[in-house]
C-alpha cells in the first residue's frame, strides 16, 4: 500500500512539469506545417496557401543559405573543440595545485561568467574589444594599429570562440574534476616508489584515467554542432561580420521577425532539428560503443 501511495503522489508530483512541457514543447510542433505553406498572419495556419516544398527549394536557393550553415558548422565545432580542451588542460593543472585554499579562490573566480547572461558579457567584450578599449590601448601601447574586432570577418569568429571558452571553461571543468577524484591514490603512490616524477604520473595516470570521459563528452558534443550561440551571436554581431558571423539561429530570427518570411524561418529552423536529432542519436550510439555511456 505504501509503494501505491508512493507512485500515485510521484506521479501528480509530475503533472506540472508533464503539462508545462505539453504546453510549451509538445502543442508549438504543430507549427511546423508553416514550413510548407506562405504563411499569412491574417489568414493563419489553417487558410494560409499551401506550397508544398516551396519554402525548403526557395532555402537552398539563397546564397545566404550555404554561408549561414557553413558558418554554423565551423563556429560550433570550433567551440566544440576549445570548449573541451582548455577545460581538460585547466583541470590537469588545478589537479597539481598543493594550497587547497588557493585552488578552492581559483576554481570559484573561473566558475562564475558561467553565471552571467550574454547581455552582460556581450557588453563587456564591445567595451574591451572597442577601439578604445583596454585591448586596443594595450595593442598601441606595443607599437601596433587599433584592432576592430568586432567590425572584422578576421576577428569576428575568433573572438566569438575565445568569449564563450572564457565564460564556460570554468563551469565545464567541474566535470574533469569530478572524474579526477575518482582515481585511485594508489596508483599514485605505486608510480611514486617506482621513480615516477609528477609529469610521468601525469602521463601514465591521470591523462588515461580521463580518456574515457574525453569520449563521452566528444561524443555527446556532436548534437551541438549545429547550435553555435544565438544569444552571444545577436549581442555581438552586426551586418558587417554577417559573411563570417550570421549562423542558422540568427538567420532564422532575421528572416522571421525582421524580414516576415515566416515559411522559410520555419524551413530553415526545421532542417536543423531534423539534422540535430540525427546528430544526437548518432553520438548516442557512439558514446555507447566507445565510453559504454546508456540512458535505457
Amino acid at each position: 500500500m505504501r509503494n501505491r501511495a508512493f507512485i500515485r503522489n510521484y506521479h501528480i508530483m509530475l503533472m506540472p512539469g508533464i503539462a508545462l512541457l505539453f504546453v510549451f514543447s509538445v502543442i508549438p510542433m504543430f507549427g511546423i506545417v508553416i514550413a510548407f505553406q506562405d504563411f499569412q498572419p491574417t489568414l493563419g495556419i489553417f487558410r494560409s496557401e499551401w506550397v508544398g516544398w516551396e519554402n525548403f527549394e526557395y532555402m537552398f536557393a539563397l546564397p545566404d543559405s550555404r554561408v549561414v550553415f557553413v558558418n554554423t558548422i565551423i563556429i560550433a565545432s570550433l567551440k566544440i573543440v576549445f570548449g573541451m580542451a582548455v577545460p581538460f588542460t585547466f583541470a590537469l593543472l588545478l589537479h597539481e595545485v598543493i594550497n587547497m585554499k588557493f585552488k578552492r579562490i581559483v576554481q570559484t573566480i573561473v566558475y562564475l561568467p558561467h553565471f552571467m547572461s550574454w547581455v552582460i558579457l556581450s557588453g563587456i567584450m564591445i567595451n574591451l574589444l572597442s577601439l578604445d578599449g583596454v585591448v586596443n590601448q594595450a595593442v598601441h601601447l606595443f607599437g601596433g594599429e587599433p584592432i576592430m574586432f568586432l567590425q572584422s570577418n578576421s576577428w569576428f569568429r575568433g573572438v566569438l570562440v575565445a568569449s564563450d571558452v572564457w565564460k564556460e571553461f570554468g563551469f565545464n571543468t567541474i566535470i574533469y574534476v569530478a572524474a579526477l577524484t575518482s582515481i585511485n591514490t594508489n596508483l599514485y603512490e605505486a608510480a611514486a616508489i617506482d621513480g615516477a616524477s609528477r609529469f610521468q604520473r601525469l602521463l601514465y595516470i591521470t591523462i588515461p584515467s580521463l580518456l574515457p570521459t574525453v569520449i563521452l563528452l566528444a561524443t555527446l558534443s556532436l548534437g551541438n554542432v549545429l547550435n553555435a550561440g544565438f544569444e552571444q551571436i545577436l549581442n555581438l554581431y552586426n551586418p558587417i561580420v554577417y559573411q563570417t558571423g550570421d549562423i542558422i539561429d540568427t538567420y532564422v530570427y532575421r528572416a522571421g521577425l525582421q524580414e516576415i518570411q515566416y515559411g522559410l524561418a520555419t524551413a530553415v529552423g526545421l532542417l536543423k532539428s531534423i539534422v540535430s536529432f540525427l546528430l544526437i542519436a548518432v553520438s548516442y550510439v557512439l558514446a555507447a560503443r566507445f565510453a559504454n555511456y546508456r540512458i535505457f
